[in-house]
């Protein structure tokens, strides 16, 4: 066996006459352990809250969104939808009509927009999952509509209120002269279901068929303002993106699901990134105990160091021997620490004990990079607490 691996397994298990540095030890152990456990449970935690705030965004995003790149809307021709059939990527096309539209019910009012949709768009978003009162569109029947749940609050809107009807109001398009009295389309429309998602979703769309969104803007049968896409695999819409932008030229804007939340994308990194700063930065805090435990066992083991020495080993050896030993500390710590976080982790995936809300468990998810990274992290820092403590062993103190 490696001679300093030797010795510093003695020392590391063996315990030592004076009290205090045993206590020390475990101090360190336990902080080492603690550490661990804390960042991993972080980084889990926060895995499993990335994961869940995507799944949002399948219900309100598709994998690529193309709009024109100049104006509201754009004619849907043949070309383009060969071109989309004919890329292997491609699993399901839908095409919206988005539009800002003013909505009235009673006596209150409120600006939201309308997403009228094909009968396959359950298909690119999994919006019909998260309707949480009544029922998805009928495509057997017209002037229909599904809410989301802030604006069904903000309007007081119930599901099947068939005495007073929702009414939807658009100013109508043209340039010049507009008769103020005949300024708006306007139609009325039955909810038949609410939706739930984020705030932001909760309080944007009116969903309602294509058909009925073309009558309310007198828009012509190939008219829209955008196409859906889902993909066969969704990790390659990047490339799938860059291509169809290619292939589609400027008068089309290819977007992927990141583009389109890129800010939402950009505060959920950002907050995972500065959440493993802190931790890591408890965990050298942590740290601080093993230099202080080898730093005690250096001065502890003075004189047999010196007999070491006489006996032919370098200084070099010997600080190779406490490296090694909080290395060993550091280690064995962040095992216990990982196995503990890992049984954490398991359990609530399992059980669900811990809540957000009382129906909502806190999502954790155990991801092997996140276990990749805790090791990489602890065993560096580990490593270089050691060598800082180490540094303390010269020829002059072993000689002193």
């Amino acid at each position: 066996m490696n001679f300093p691996v030797y010795i510093a397994k003695r020392y590391l298990f063996t315990k030592t006459g004076n009290n205090a540095i045993n206590i020390i030890t475990i101090i360190a152990s336990f902080g080492v352990i603690v550490g661990t456990l804390a960042l991993f449970i972080i980084l889990s935690g926060f895995s499993g809250l990335r994961t869940f705030s995507y799944s949002m965004l399948d219900v309100s995003d598709p994998d690529i969104k193309i709009t024109s790149s100049k104006g509201k809307n754009f004619f849907y021709t043949n070309e383009v939808h060969q071109l989309l059939e004919g890329t292997p990527s491609v699993k399901v096309i839908s095409r919206v009509i988005e539009e800002r539209v003013f909505l009235s019910y009673n006596d209150k009012n409120e600006i939201a927009y309308i997403k009228g949709v094909e009968n396959n768009y359950t298909s690119i978003s999994k919006i019909d999952s998260v309707v949480s009162l009544g029922n998805w569109l009928d495509k057997a029947l017209s002037n229909i509509a599904v809410v989301g749940n802030g604006i069904s609050n903000k309007l007081s809107l119930g599901v099947l209120n068939f005495g007073t009807p929702l009414s939807i109001v658009v100013p109508k398009s043209g340039v010049g002269f507009i008769n103020p009295q005949n300024a708006f389309y306007k139609m009325n429309f039955q909810i038949v279901g609410l939706y739930s998602g984020t705030e932001e979703f909760e309080n944007k769309f009116v969903f309602i068929s294509s058909d009925d969104a073309r009558k309310l803007l007198k828009y012509d049968e190939h008219q829209f303002t955008g196409i859906e896409i889902k993909l066969k695999d969704s990790s390659k819409a990047s490339e799938v993106s860059e291509k169809l932008q290619e292939q589609l030229g400027n008068t089309f804007k290819v977007q992927t699901k990141e583009q389109l939340n890129e800010v939402f994308y950009k505060v959920i990194n950002t907050e995972n990134f500065v959440s493993y700063l802190i931790f890591t930065l408890i965990v050298i805090i942590a740290l601080f105990n093993v230099i202080g435990a080898i730093i005690m066992m250096i001065i502890d083991k003075k004189s047999n160091l010196k007999t070491v020495y006489s006996l032919g080993a370098t200084v070099e050896d010997i600080k190779r021997i406490f490296v090694m030993q909080g290395f060993l500390l550091t280690f064995i710590g962040m095992l216990i620490g990982l196995s503990l976080g890992t049984i954490l982790v398991y359990f609530q995936i399992y059980t669900g004990s811990f809540k957000i809300t009382q129906n909502l468990a806190y999502p954790v998810e155990f991801k092997f990079h996140n276990l990749l990274t805790v090791v990489v992290t602890i065993t560096v820092l580990g490593y270089l607490a050691s060598k800082i403590a180490s540094s303390r062993i010269s020829k002059e103190f072993i000689e002193r």
